[in-house]
């Protein structure tokens, strides 16, 4: 008796790759909304406990209002629209990052203005500081770092970066020892897996030792303290959860290391010169070198393109 022929077995559908950068993001912000948490319950931060909402909220309405700006300038559907509450939320999510960590990182007595200053510039930078990338316009500045950087500027008077004891003043000593431990492991877990920046991070520090040395051997910089900086929470937050910002850094590996290296060699220049806050502002240099880069390679790709363009036209003979 004949049998049918089997049907033929389809091969189950291959899930689709998950958005790295969405996931980032997503850690990233549930990184630093938990770490503000146990800071103001448990560690000891310096800022009023409503100051962490009231940053949020300024990052969600500046970030909302510049791209209905920009919308309305390019004509174009607002780009938290069209997706429902899901897209809003994946929209606000660097806005989000940038209005806790500008809190978190600034020290301002009782005046909240100039932590809504650092909040705005930062989260406008990223539509007004923008180069052309691979045909398409995308920011540069570090958003965080570059609102940071401005409050500092502009209100160096009134304002300080946060004392770093405030990440360690209610711990005892072994919780301690444990904070750097579990900071380290969250952005490694982050930056190896998601946001793949472990090349900057290792020229970053590496960089980061070398100037330290060449400090003291050349211009007798005292090596222990050139070097203890590393060893803070605060340094620690930078490296795992600032620097390595993916909106702003390099994707090959090796112009990564050269961003976190050349980071580094900034800091050294700037620290011999007795620039205070010298984190912020070597960021800042080298994301405006990369950013200024981008604009000179894409002027001498329409240069090009012109003169071939000129050579190719015939020209007719009198």
């Amino acid at each position: 008796m004949d049998t049918a022929p089997a049907a033929p077995v389809r091969p189950a559908p291959a899930k689709p790759e998950p958005d790295r950068r969405y996931l980032a993001l997503r850690n990233f912000a549930i990184s630093i909304s938990v770490f503000n948490i146990f800071g103001y319950t448990l560690l000891g931060f310096e800022q009023p406990w409503l100051w962490p909402i009231f940053a949020v909220l300024t990052g969600y309405a500046t970030e909302l209002t510049f791209e209905l700006i920009r919308a309305r300038a390019k004509k174009e559907a607002p780009r938290f629209l069209g997706g429902g509450g899901r897209r809003v939320y994946e929209f606000l999510l660097p806005s989000h990052i940038t209005a806790l960590a500008c809190n978190m990182l600034l020290y301002a007595n009782d005046m909240f203005l100039p932590i809504a200053f650092a909040v705005i510039v930062g989260v406008t930078g990223k539509y007004v500081f923008q180069a052309p990338v691979y045909g398409r316009m995308r920011h540069y500045m570090n958003p965080s770092n570059f609102g940071i950087t401005m409050a500092l500027v502009c209100f160096g008077s009134w304002i300080s970066i946060a004392p770093p004891y405030q990440f360690t003043e209610n711990a005892n000593t072994y919780f301690r020892i444990m904070i750097p431990i579990i900071i380290v492991t969250a952005g490694t877990v982050i930056n190896a897996l998601l946001t793949r920046k472990v090349p900057l991070i290792v020229g970053w520090l590496g960089g980061f030792a070398i100037q330290a040395f060449l400090r003291a051997w050349i211009w007798d910089v005292a090596l222990f303290s050139a070097l203890a900086v590393m060893t803070g929470v605060a340094f620690v937050l930078f490296t795992n959860y600032m620097i390595t910002d993916p909106g702003t850094t390099p994707v090959k590996p090796m112009n990564q290391f050269m961003f976190g290296s050349g980071v580094a060699m900034a800091y050294g220049v700037l620290m011999l010169f007795n620039v205070v806050y010298t984190l912020f502002f070597a960021v800042v240099v080298v994301c405006g070198i990369r950013g200024i880069g981008w604009w000179i390679a894409d002027m001498r790709k329409k240069s090009r393109a012109t003169a071939k363009l000129t050579l190719d036209t015939p020209r007719s003979i009198a």
